[in-house]
Order: structure tokens, then sequence, then C-alpha cells
């Protein structure tokens, strides 16, 4: 099997959809001699976040020398994107190689009476077999969807951290915002510590969670902070503290911009810390070094194109959306903004729009590429309730090249959803070539 093979068969388990469920997972990974167990792992999740946190928490482990795995979801341009060793993404034949041991015992499932795997169970267990045949010392790993039934949720971690918790994807996780919170707080393993930024009733929820299981909770704000203390377009500077943790105060530079990154940067540390106590040897120097390293793509990413400043972000949800918007005002208070906007039609897209843009805002409409896209015409109408929608361009590159020249001497942000902003951040990349 080579890759475009591989892809051809993980597109075709589409048919599928999404089923939560840990019985196909399960029997999938006995099959391959459960390599989720051959090394340590971290948990990870939250509502919005745990991309962010997942990628700190893997670079500072790879500088420290630590041989690490990343699994995160979803990819930006290539599948490969999504199963990371030490930074860098399994090359094409490693991946369609395990993707050729996946499917033989996947349709050995089928044979023996077994349901056939969703394509996120298929990339789940494809990571957890990559990790264990490349010896990695630690792997972290990000939740799909939710956490009780997401198939990552078959591993014991060493430490789990739930970033926040926010109303999304109520249709699959019980239609509250206590039930979301109950559906990620059931990565909480028994006796296994606990690291969340979670707020109000959710943070009620993973507090009778943790209790439950006897998992001690270390919750920002309380037991863990971080100060912000200067930021500029290409960074910004922070202060951490966990005094009840005996962490003295010590500053750190973050390449990664937004105001919500000196939150989960804060959990990162935790995280590390905790590890540091089970005798992990990452130090703070080491984590001081580490951070102006870390990168995580279209997560309020500044690329700009010449004299052309561009923020590349996918906010694809209220809380999203809340943060791009508290970003731009702080780094970017004055400068007029033109978006380059799609959204998938099945998040709350009056919302997202009514906390992202202002009256002022010029907005170039076009659509991720997604068959769950909402159409070009139907977010323009949105948008024009709102602010100017000044084009409608449903290909993406047309948008981009729009929006581009509506932009000059303005600050041009594209959002919406990844499934956009990845393409046009490879497009915007080739451009500056």
């Amino acid at each position: 099997m080579d890759y475009e093979e591989a892809i051809s068969y993980l597109e075709g388990l589409k048919i599928f959809g999404v089923r939560l469920g840990l019985t196909r997972i399960t029997e999938l990974l006995i099959r391959l001699d459960v390599p989720q167990e051959k090394y340590r792992t971290i948990h990870v999740t939250g509502t919005n976040g745990k991309g962010s946190v997942s990628s700190m928490l893997a670079g500072i482990l790879s500088h420290a020398g630590i041989h690490t795995g990343l699994y995160s979801s979803p990819h930006l341009v290539s599948y490969t994107e999504r199963i990371q060793v030490d930074g860098k993404p399994i090359e094409e034949k490693e991946f369609a190689a395990g993707i050729a041991v996946i499917k033989r015992h996947a349709e050995c499932m089928v044979l023996d009476g077994f349901e056939c795997p969703t394509q996120f169970e298929v990339l789940t267990a494809l990571a957890f077999y990559c990790f264990a045949r490349c010896h990695v010392e630690y792997a972290v790993i990000e939740v799909g969807l939710g956490g009780t039934l997401d198939s990552t949720n078959v591993i014991t971690p060493t430490i789990s951290v739930i970033t926040n918790v926010t109303f999304e994807h109520a249709d699959r996780l019980g239609g509250t915002i206590e039930s979301i919170a109950e559906n990620k707080a059931g990565i909480i393993k028994e006796g296994v510590p606990v690291i969340t930024a979670a707020e109000g009733v959710p943070l009620h929820v993973i507090r009778r969670a943790a209790r439950d299981r006897h998992a001690k909770l270390f919750i920002y704000g309380e037991d863990f902070r971080t100060k912000l203390t200067s930021y500029g377009p290409y960074g910004q500077i922070l202060s951490f503290s966990a005094p009840s943790f005996g962490q003295a105060d010590f500053s750190y530079r973050l390449h990664l911009l937004g105001i919500h990154q000196a939150k989960n940067s804060a959990v990162a540390i935790m995280t590390i810390l905790l590890l540091s106590e089970r005798r992990v040897p990452v130090s703070v120097e080491s984590m001081q070094e580490a951070f102006p390293h870390v990168r995580w793509p279209a997560r309020f990413e500044h690329i700009p194109l010449g004299d052309q400043e561009i923020i590349v972000d996918g906010a694809h949800n209220p809380a999203g959306t809340d943060a791009l918007r508290m970003s731009l005002d702080m780094i970017f208070p004055t400068m007029p903004r033109i978006f380059l906007l799609g959204i998938l039609r099945d998040k709350d897209i009056d919302s997202m729009l009514d906390r992202l843009l202002r009256k002022e805002d010029e907005v170039v409409v076009t659509m991720p590429n997604s068959e769950r896209a909402d159409t070009a015409e139907d977010l323009a109408r949105r948008v024009r309730k709102r602010c100017t929608c000044i084009e409608v361009e449903k290909e993406e590159e047309k948008a981009l090249s729009l929006a581009l020249a509506h932009a000059r001497g303005k600050l041009l942000v594209m959002a919406g959803s990844l499934y956009l902003v990845g393409g046009l951040r490879q497009r915007l990349l080739e451009r500056r070539q």
C-alpha cells in the first residue's frame, strides 16, 4: 500500500461517520498487541486550547531530550501532521505501512462479527502503533471529541489535562454544559492527577469527578497562574507562579500569540512540573528554552506577506472567536480589519459573528473545504446584519486574492474553520517563497 492508497482507504471510512464508543478501538488495539501500553502518555481534552497545550507539552518534552510522540487532530494539509515524533510528522511511507497493517486487522474484525472501525479509530490506532514502533518514551494524546467515549480514552495516562469546557458538540455530548463537562471529565482515571483551566459549572463537575476517582486536582487561578508582562506581533513574555506547589515565580517568552495562550501555557507548565515530580528530567530552565520554539500553526498565527499584516486563526466556535477578538483588540487595537471567513453550517454561526465582528469591519466570505460548509450566500446574509460584506467568493484561491486586494493598509484576518485556514495558510506560505 502506498500513501495515496492509504488516504483512499481512510476517506472511504467516512461513510461510517462519527460513532462514539470504545468497543471497536479496544478490539483493534488488542489485535495490534496493545501498543498504547508500551510508553507513558499525557491525555488532553477541552473545548478550546487542547491542541495548543498538547503542542507545548510535546515541544517541551522533546527539547528536554525525551523521545516524544504527539497525536492531534484535525490536520491542516496532510494526514501525516496528526502523528508526530519529536516535532516532525511521520513519513508518508511509514503512514502507509501502518495503515496497511491496521486495514488487515480491521477487515478481520469485520469477518469476526465486529463493526468496522471508523476513520478516527483507525487514525488513533495508527498513532498508538507508530509510537510503539518508534519507541517513544512519552506520547501526548489529544482527544478527538468529548472524552468518555472518544477512541483515545483507552489509555491510562500519567496526567490528565482538561483545558476548558464550553458549549460545543452538544448534540453528541448530552445537550447541556453539565453533560459536556461530564463527558470531558470522563478522561479522569483512578488516582491520576488532573490539571484544568475550567471555570464555573464545568469546574464543579470536574471537581466531583476528580474526588470520586481519588485524583488530585490542580486548578488554574487557584493552584497556579500566569501573568502577562509584555506582548507584540512577534511574541509575548509571561510570568508563571504556583505558590501552593512550592514553585517560585519565573518568566518565559512565548512565540505563540493570543491572550488565550497565557492560560494554555500555564496549564502546560503545571503539567511538566507534575511530571518532574515523577522523575521526568525537565527543569524550569529547559522549559524557558523550549517555549520560544513551540509552534502551533493557524492558531492566531502572524504571517506577514511583504508589508501586509495577516493573522491566520482556526477559531471555529464562540469561545474561539471570543479569544480571537480579545487578542486582536489587544495586539492590533487601532488597525482597520478585513476578515476572510468561512464557517461550517453545524456551528453556532450567529454567536460566532456577534462575538467577532465590529460594525466597522469588512468581510470577504468564502467556503471551507468540507461537506459541512455553510454556503457562501448564507454566511454573507448573516454577515450583512452586522457589518459590510464586500465580496462573496466560493473558490478559496480567488477569495484569498480578493481579500488581499481589499486589505492594503489594513489587518487581514482569516478565520472561521480549520478546514478553511489550513489551505489558505498553505497558499500564503507559497506566495512568500
